[in-house]
């Protein structure tokens, strides 16, 4: 009741991202409810249905993502004075997000079951024909167990994730009050310098390299000597005969590009403030190696699907004969979304966690335009670095299925 309270009392931008959540819960939804309704219709395909019941874990993964980069930002999951008086303490407080969040996928979910059900003409409308009758399986009973289960995937998953990454650390929170207490009382440039001084490049970094390599070389020596891009296609609309160790090697360069996001992000920012910058390069910088931990991993799971679509791209354009199902777009649109979505989420989170370090330029007299030129070549130093990284591997990827 209380996370019911707080939602109604949002700020309408909280609101949004809510909403965004329970869209996408209800995109997935509707994604798992296809699968069990084509394997309901076709018994004798049970290969088929497992294959595209496994290719709903993207999707799934993506909500799950993005539901959590939402509950990260929600100002009601934050400690506030005076509110562990209240019984409200950081245990309370995870609770409460986390039931935030299962509400949200919950409701998208019951929506996708409507939706589901409307379309097979389930709810006493017109029967489906055509498309619906294959895709969804219209005609053919729906078990009412399964269809609760799958939907009830997304939800517990979410609110798990999301119980996990907020659960309260001693450490990170005594981390915390340092920083803002340098950036309150000193020199916040300094203070920047000095924690960005002491982290060095992310550990992950050297294995995000090595995975996409291998990834990369994996698919080479798989798709070898196979010159039939048709019995290559891995996406779900023909997935029987493509080689596992095709998707194996997409997999592990996407892992690669989301384990070496923090690194590259911070790599960056050392790019930046390297030399002899002047103010706005030097605050860029810094800001970038500061915020590469909290930032570098949405933005390297956005360039991992970004490079996998691209590549899908590629192939699809080779194959002609194969059109792009109806199912494959939802959930290929569905997981850009999420990314995209938990990418600016982030950011917001971070342009919030250094708001004392902000407030501290501005009462040493920094002119906002100033920082809004620094915003600019953040934005700018990522995309010349990542830009033309997400491009490459995307090319290598999509290389050995053209040939």
């Amino acid at each position: 009741m209380l996370a019911l309270r707080l939602a109604r009392g949002a700020h309408p931008l909280v609101l949004l991202r809510r909403l965004l959540v329970a869209a996408a819960s209800a995109g997935t939804g509707f994604l798992l409810l296809a699968a069990l309704g084509h394997a309901a219709a076709h018994p004798a395909t049970a290969t088929d249905a497992l294959v595209r019941l496994l290719w709903c874990a993207v999707p799934v993964a993506a909500t799950t993502q993005l539901a959590v980069s939402a509950a990260r930002t929600d100002p009601a999951s934050r400690p506030q004075r005076g509110m562990s008086a209240a019984g409200l303490g950081p245990v309370r407080l995870t609770l409460i997000a986390a039931t935030s969040t299962a509400v949200s996928c919950v409701l998208g979910s019951f929506f996708a079951l409507l939706v589901f059900l409307a379309l097979r003409g389930d709810l006493g409308g017109a029967t489906a024909t055509g498309s619906a009758t294959e895709l969804l399986g219209a005609g053919s009973p729906l078990p009412l167990a399964g269809a609760l289960i799958l939907l009830a995937v997304v939800p517990l998953m979410a609110a798990a994730a999301t119980a996990v990454v907020l659960r309260p650390r001693k450490d990170a929170r005594a981390g915390r009050r340092g920083v803002r207490a340098a950036t309150g009382t000193g020199d916040p440039l300094t203070a920047m310098d000095t924690n960005s001084t002491r982290s060095s490049v992310p550990a992950a970094l050297p294995w995000g390299i090595t995975l996409t390599a291998a990834g990369l070389a994996l698919e080479v020596y798989v798709s070898r000597g196979s010159a039939d891009a048709d019995t290559l296609l891995p996406l779900p609309e023909r997935l029987i005969g493509s080689p596992p160790g095709v998707l194996a090697g997409w997999a592990l360069s996407a892992l690669g590009l989301v384990l070496a996001g923090p690194g590259l992000t911070q790599l960056s920012g050392r790019l930046l403030a390297a030399g002899r910058p002047g103010a706005v390069r030097l605050l860029a910088g810094r800001v970038l190696q500061e915020e590469s931990r909290r930032i570098g991993r949405p933005l390297g799971v956005l360039c991992a699907v970004a490079s996998g679509t691209y590549a899908a791209a590629m192939v699809y354009d080779a194959a002609p004969t194969r059109p792009l199902g109806p199912l494959t777009g939802l959930g290929a649109a569905l997981v850009l979304a999420c990314v995209t979505a938990s990418a600016l989420t982030a950011a917001l989170e971070a342009r919030w966690a250094r708001t004392h370090t902000t407030a501290a330029l501005r009462r040493l007299g920094t002119p906002r335009s100033l920082l809004h030129r620094a915003s600019a070549l953040r934005i700018l130093a990522l995309l010349l670095v990542l830009g033309p990284l997400t491009w490459a591997i995307a090319e290598l990827a999509a290389l050995p299925l053209l040939h």
